[in-house]
């Protein structure tokens, strides 16, 4: 037996604790698809049709299009960045650790109240069929069960997560295609026109909740340190997700104008549409897809970006460890995620759908207005050594 000691380092040294990089290009492509057609597409019809009528197709697109141009700033970005934060990342590389924190505590905000907006939405959906579901403790123990279940689900690993959404999106744009693809020959033209006068303030409002709706694109950047390649994917997801989130809406909300009477005062505008032209199964099948849309986009969604943006906070300094703690087992922020889920459940139960609809909407201005300012500035070859260059698109 020899008295040969082992260095130090080898003694002492563990492995570290690093999140798990399995996503791909379409799995960064889904979460973008459910983040921005979540709750807002089958919900908002009516609200943007009693705020600016006959334009609200026209709104849809044109938001969609300014939209596009915020992504292409999105886009960028994550093409010179690889780890977790998104925006907040971006700004901390732009402007220093102050303005980063203020962008990643509204990102913050606006996942968690874009979380419980969608708990609340589906309360409104299920109580198409469930009036139980509109109040009280049915509505309250719902809530509370969807959260809860979601966020085991983010517990337990990425690929875990992007499987849930992948499956989400699959099963919530089948019953959109088929409202579109039916509806479009049931279209009374005449309730399109005319288009009529609307005010600054409806215009204003119509605004900010077309903003809510086309918003949660910006979440594809947050989890770039779980993808398997995010510099080269991350300018594809962004651009297909505005494209395909624009066409969507915006056929939806034409085929809702021109098939339902009063569309503005109805609260469930799409399975009311439905139910004229398709039936009671037509209406089901919309209503199932409007849950399974809002539990695997807005939710889900937010949940995984939330819990992401507490852990690059920590992981930064700019919050305690705790937030910053990966699980043994997962791989997996794990108190990020309970965290935002407990806050999230909290706001569902006590606030409303529209309030925290516009509250989301307003907070989203911020980052989107950081990002776009920080796109420019990152441009000056003084930061050259500082970030990569960008990269293009991959399409293949």
């Amino acid at each position: 037996m020899t008295n040969e000691t082992v260095p130090a380092s080898v003694v002492v040294s563990a492995p570290v604790l690093t999140l798990r990089r399995e996503l791909g290009k379409w799995d960064l492509t889904a979460i973008g698809i459910n983040q921005v057609i979540g709750s807002a597409v089958f919900i908002l019809p009516s609200q943007i049709a009693a705020q600016v009528g006959n334009w609200s197709p026209i709104a849809f697109l044109t938001v969609g299009f300014t939209s596009l141009f915020v992504a292409l700033c999105f886009a960028e970005l994550g093409s010179r960045f690889e780890g977790t934060g998104g925006p907040f990342l971006y700004t901390h590389a732009a402007f220093g650790g102050f303005v980063a924190f203020e962008v990643g505590w509204m990102q913050w905000f606006t996942r968690v109240t874009g979380q419980a907006a969608g708990l609340n939405a589906i309360a409104f959906v299920l109580g198409f069929y469930w009036p139980a579901m509109t109040g009280g403790i049915g509505r309250d123990s719902m809530i509370a069960a969807v959260i809860l279940a979601l966020a085991w689900v983010n517990v337990r690993g990425i690929r875990q997560s992007a499987l849930v959404i992948n499956l989400f999106t699959i099963a919530k744009l089948a019953p959109l295609a088929v409202f579109i693809v039916v509806g479009v020959w049931f279209i009374d033209a005449s309730r399109l026109t005319p288009l009529g006068p609307v005010s600054l303030t409806e215009v204003s409002t119509g605004a900010l909740l077309l903003v809510f709706a086309f918003g949660g694109y910006e979440v594809i950047g947050i989890p770039a340190g779980e993808a398997a390649d995010p510099r080269r994917h991350m300018p594809f997801a962004f651009v297909t997700t505005i494209v395909a989130a624009t066409a969507i809406m915006t056929l939806t909300q034409i085929v809702a104008m021109g098939t339902l009477p009063n569309l503005a005062t109805s609260t469930t505008p799409i399975a009311d549409a439905s139910l004229l032209f398709m039936g009671g199964a037509g209406a089901l099948l919309v209503s199932a897809g409007a849950v399974i849309s809002m539990i695997g986009g807005n939710i889900m969604g937010n949940l995984l970006a939330g819990s992401r943006i507490l852990f690059a906070l920590a992981d930064n300094g700019s919050l305690p460890r705790f937030f910053g703690v990966i699980h043994l087992r997962y791989g997996t922020p794990s108190n990020a995620i309970i965290f935002t889920a407990i806050v999230a459940l909290g706001l569902a139960l006590w606030g409303s759908f529209t309030v925290l609809a516009v509250a989301s909407a307003i907070a989203r201005l911020v980052t989107y207005i950081s990002v776009c300012a920080a796109t420019i500035r990152l441009r000056h070859q003084s930061f050259r050594a500082a970030v990569e260059p960008a990269t293009s698109m991959d399409c293949a």
